[in-house]
């Protein structure tokens, strides 16, 4: 074989493995290009800790809208998992810089119905959790809460049918049930609006006598408690 067809071959080996972003379609060394890096940024809130929700405290990184809007899409409906990584050191770094953050915690992601992960491939809030714990080392329970009911998309509801969608939707996962953490539980998830899921998911556990710290989230569209 000539060097000049090893060299051919080199060229369409790498251009079949270039990394492309899941946004735009660019080339890219990271999971987003420079541009959409710098667009995803630009959603961040400026003061995210100070976002709350009735009793639970809830920390979210930016605004359910624009780039970041169609980031959180791609991840969950358009198979690209890849994207949690970001978001997830992202939603850590912010949270380490706050007055939110503590080290007493246990972290468990918000999880999805068996039909509706098996579907997807993968419940992006346990991705979001994992990138989240490598980064502030906090101790991660992927099987805390289960989700025994297979609920209705909550985007298409409304208010009082998101409440009725996820009444008895979730129950304590197997590593709760074996052993109660000893520590309050910090809730993961991917998007923050009316508060109902975090809402029932801290209920269940609350039931059981487990105490909970709050929730973390990409993105909230409750803008009207932003300082």
């Amino acid at each position: 074989m000539s060097s000049w067809t090893k060299n051919l071959q080199g060229l369409l080996l790498n251009l079949f493995l270039e990394n492309r972003c899941p946004l735009c379609d660019r080339s890219t060394d990271t999971e987003f290009c420079l541009d959409c890096t710098k667009q995803l940024q630009r959603c961040q809130l400026a003061h995210s800790h100070k976002l709350e929700q009735q009793k639970l405290p809830v920390f979210a990184w930016g605004n359910y809208q624009g780039t970041l809007k169609r980031a959180i899409a791609a991840l969950k409906y358009q198979n690209q998992p890849q994207i949690a990584h970001p978001l997830g050191t992202w939603l850590a770094d912010a949270w380490l810089k706050s007055q939110f953050a503590t080290n007493q915690v246990v972290v468990i992601p918000i999880p999805l119905h068996a039909n509706r992960q098996k579907q997807r491939g993968y419940n992006q809030a346990t991705l979001i959790a994992e990138s989240f714990c490598s980064a502030t080392g906090l101790k991660l329970q992927k099987l805390g809460l289960t989700r025994q009911k297979e609920t209705a998309a909550q985007f298409s509801l409304s208010p009082q049918q998101r409440e009725q969608n996820l009444n008895s939707a979730f129950e304590l996962g197997t590593e709760f049930c074996r052993q109660r953490p000893k520590m309050p539980v910090l809730l993961v998830d991917d998007i923050y609006t009316t508060g109902a899921t975090a809402r029932f998911a801290a209920q269940t556990l609350q039931q059981q006598g487990i105490a909970v710290y709050g929730m973390v989230a990409i993105a909230t569209s409750q803008r009207h408690n932003e300082a």
